[in-house]
This record gives C-alpha cells, structure tokens and sequence, in this order.
C-alpha cells in the first residue's frame, strides 16, 4: 500500500493550483490526469478584472490579482518560468456613450484602479470610438503552464496518466487502489457529471469556441483587443480569437454557428484577409451565482470537490485552492458564498 497526504483528481486550474498549495506546505500527493485537454488547457488564459460587458468589477478581484501575482511567483521557484504575460485588455468601444459610461465607472472607487481614464486608438483594427485600457489586466501563457506542471509532477512521480475509476475507491476508509490518503480533491470540471459522489452539484455546462487564425496584417503584440471576443497574438504566430458562450448546443463536436459568429466578429474588427488554422472547444463549469463550488461529502468527509470557476477559471482556482487547503488542514471555514453548502435548503 502507498501512503499519501491527499488525491488530486483532474488537471485543469483547479487541480493545478490546489497541488500548488500541497508542494508549498510539504504535503504528499499524487494527481490523476485522463490525458485529455481539459477546457482550462484550452483556455483563453484571460487574467481580466472588470467584466467588459458592463464596465463592473467582481467579488475580491483586486486580492485575486494579488494573490495570482503571488502564486505564479512561487510557481517559477520550480519551474524556472513565469507564465504571466503583461499583455493588457484594449476594450473597443462601440460608440461614445460606452466611452462616457468608461469615464464615469472609472471615477468609482471599485473601479478606479482597473479602468485607464486615456484612450487609445489603435492601428490596423477598426476602433472609431477608441479603446479603453483596462489596467492590471493580462494573460497566462496557457500551455508553457500547463506543460511545465505537467513535467514536474512527472519527474516527482506525482503524475498518474488514467482516469480516476470511482469503482475503486473505497471512500469509507480512503483507500483507492492501492493508495491509501487522507483526502480526496475531485477538481473535475463538467467531468463531475459522471462522479457518483458529487453529480448533483449545481455546475450547468458553457460551452465556448475560439479560432486560430493567421493574419495578412499584424496587431499590437503588446496587448489583448476585446470587442464581442479576444484577440491576441499567440506563441506560433497564429492569433487567438474567442471565445463563445452556449449553453444549448452541448454535444462534444464542432458547431459551425459557432465558428461562423467567431468569423464574423473579427471581420467586424480586422479589415484584411485571415485564415481559419484550428478550431477548439470546451465545456466551461458555470454556477447560477457566478461563485466556485467548494466542499466536503456529507457523508465521506475525506472528500472534497473543487469545481464550478466558470469564465475566471485562472482567478478562482488560484485564490479559492488556498480558501480549500486552510478549510481542511486548518479548519478554517469555507465563506458561504463559495461554500457547498450553500445550495442546502
């Protein structure tokens, strides 16, 4: 039998950031991976603090930016690299009213620190009203992340490359296979579905686009441009443009509406000639509440779920995995907007 401080079931943010919190307080783990790419591996990597549609904040944003700094910081202390790419969000106005309503959202005590009182006007994309800047905004270098974790977890023998088989875990005595631990962490995003354990949790599937094209004129390298979605360049010299929300069309293949509206919003804001490379989709894990899912089995308490970051999968993960650490090793309780238990009546 192999000994081990917890089990970490999934691989995208969730996992990755709570076996983060485990490697920083000297705790044993092993992480099950399927092999699959997950919709945070497919990301966007979009560190955003104000929501672009309306010019708002959310819930702890300025200690989820901190607290990401912070982390990616202690991350590169074993990886040799920092995945924070300082590329701000450029918001496209639509016209001068969304320009005055930036101004007077900015004058907000909340928003002061995220909304740039100057605007730009940017070369090569269409932006008549000008872009505002959003500031403290950036990007995570998405797949150095991911397979740089992936390779150091490997070399640590902490990385087991096959789905978790619910079958073989005895939850009452902890004992999975032949491990035995302290603590299981399902981080299993839409995958939850299938867990017999926490199936019922109130995650609802969102499933978003993006495209890879390759464009006949460059854009700004130092910058993200939003207008319906996010364009950016990427590490192979093709652009990120997306993603898409759809929350009916839920089968695992390609919708073409979808591709046709990622078309046709970049053609609304780049006036030249572009290639569709590749197409990818995801199933992001949403909650009604916008808030994470965080707790422990009513009945199993060496169990625990981890699920629900929505759009802000890099800021939930990394702040809330801290929030679920403190929650079972200190005892320290879990904040009721993101706790479990929030959904008993």
């Amino acid at each position: 039998m192999k000994y081990t401080d917890y089990i970490i079931v999934g691989d995208g943010y969730a996992g990755l950031f709570f076996a983060h919190q485990l490697i920083k307080n000297n705790k044993s783990f092993v992480l099950f991976s399927e092999g699959r790419k997950s919709a945070s591996q497919v990301s966007a990597g979009i560190i955003n603090p104000v929501v672009l549609k309306k010019f708002t904040t959310f819930w702890k944003a300025q200690e989820q930016i901190d607290f990401l700094k912070g982390t990616l910081n202690e991350i590169e202390s074993y990886t040799g690299k920092n995945y924070f790419i300082n590329s701000p969000i450029h918001r496209i106005f639509h016209d001068g009213n969304e320009q005055n309503l930036w101004l007077k959202k900015s004058d907000n005590e909340e928003l002061s620190g995220f909304l740039d009182k100057k605007f730009d006007h940017l070369e090569v994309v269409k932006n008549d009203f000008n872009t505002g800047k959003v500031n403290q905004s950036a990007r995570l270098q998405v797949s150095g992340f991911f397979g740089d974790l992936f390779d150091f977890l490997e070399k640590k023998e902490l990385l087991i490359k096959e789905k978790f088989d619910y079958e073989k875990l005895n939850a009452s005595s902890a004992t999975y296979k032949d491990f035995q631990c302290k603590h299981i962490i399902f981080c299993e995003g839409m995958g939850v579905k299938e867990n017999p354990f926490f199936s019922d949790i109130a995650v609802i599937p969102n499933k978003g686009h993006h495209i890879k094209v390759k464009l006949s004129e460059e854009i700004p390298k130092d910058m993200t441009i939003k207008k319906k979605h996010f364009l950016f360049p990427t590490d192979n010299g093709l652009h990120f443009y997306g993603g898409t929300y759809d929350r009916e069309q839920l089968h695992h293949h390609i919708d073409e509406s979808a591709v046709t509206q990622l078309v046709n919003g970049l053609s609304e804001i780049y006036p030249y000639d572009f290639e569709v490379e590749e197409v990818n989709f995801g199933f992001r894990p949403t909650v009604k509440d916008r808030r994470p899912i965080i707790g422990r089995h009513a009945l199993y308490k060496n169990l625990y779920v981890f699920n629900g970051l929505g759009a802000r999968g890099i800021l939930n993960g990394c702040y809330f995995s801290k929030s679920l650490y403190q929650f079972i090793e200190e005892n320290i309780p879990l904040h009721e907007e993101i706790s479990s238990d929030r959904f008993n009546s």
